[in-house]
């Protein structure tokens, strides 16, 4: 007896599989015309799964503009307020230039006021009466007086009115003192301020002989009134001996004054001049020295 293996088939026999015949083209050819999709005949599992899809959403057929973000509209307010503000300034700016109106002045000159007075509606265009005469304005010449002129002017108002002895008389009532060249200097010191005054020889005006004539009397020497003289009498040293109180003469014979040391003149320069201490202006100079008491 034959084995049994499930299959009601003989022991060690195959079972033969069903097979479905394919459709021939006839048969697809009339399924078409049937409106049968041929290719669900031969693959089922395709029309199925087409059914069962999900439809698509359909995309929409006009667009809607968004709403412009905040920022882009802070934006275009700002724009809009600085062309108002930027208009505002042009029209400022031009306004005196359309703003003028000659006929204004004209008529507001036959009411007989002369300068513009600013009705509502005019405008301001100041108007000058034809009587009105211009004047030129110009800088006033000033100067300053410094303290040292105020001294001199001081001491040459007192010396104008001197009534003291002259230099004779100070020779012949001389006391030695013992001071030396520096006293004779000091006495001179004091005279500065005093004006020159040709011939002159007392503190009421000096010129530059008299000058030396004067101040060398308080110490007893009698020198004569003459740059010449003077310079005769003296004894000549070197610029290096020169002190402060000793005389400096032109070579020339035309000026002398006390030198005052490290290349100053004490003296009384010309007419106009006061009593003064200024740089030695020349070299063509020698140096004499007169005996002190």
């Amino acid at each position: 007896m034959a084995e049994s293996h499930g299959w009601g088939m003989p022991n060690g026999a195959s079972p033969t599989p069903t097979v479905t015949p394919l459709p021939s083209r006839r048969l697809l050819r009339d399924s078409r015309t049937d409106g049968i999709d041929p290719r669900s005949v031969r693959r089922p599992e395709h029309a199925a799964r087409r059914v069962a899809a999900p439809a698509r959403p359909t995309p929409p057929t006009a667009s809607v503009p968004a709403a412009p973000p905040r920022r882009t509209r802070s934006r275009i307010v700002f724009s809009a307020v600085v062309m108002t503000l930027a208009a505002g300034l042009v029209a400022t700016l031009a306004l005196p230039s359309y703003a003028f109106d000659p006929s204004h002045g004209a008529a507001s000159a036959q009411r007989g006021t002369g300068i513009d007075t600013t009705t509502a509606g005019d405008q301001q265009l100041p108007q000058v009466a034809a009587d009105v005469k211009s004047v030129t304005v110009t800088r006033d010449a000033v100067t300053a007086t410094t303290a040292a002129e105020l001294k001199r002017a001081a001491l040459a108002k007192a010396y104008s009115a001197y009534t003291g002895p002259t230099a004779a008389q100070l020779v012949a009532r001389a006391v030695p003192s013992g001071a030396g060249l520096s006293g004779v200097f000091a006495t001179a010191l004091t005279y500065q301020g005093v004006p020159y005054v040709f011939g002159g020889a007392d503190p009421s005006g000096f010129d530059c002989s008299g000058f030396i004539m004067y101040v060398y009397a308080k110490y007893g020497v009698s020198l004569p009134h003459s740059v010449h003289q003077q310079d005769a009498l003296g004894t000549r040293i070197t610029e290096a001996q020169a002190k402060p109180g000793d005389v400096v003469v032109f070579n020339d014979d035309s000026h002398d004054g006390f030198y005052a040391g490290n290349g100053m003149i004490l003296h009384a320069p010309y007419a106009g001049a006061n009593v003064r201490e200024q740089p030695l202006w020349s070299s063509d100079v020698h140096f004499i020295r007169f005996a002190v008491k």
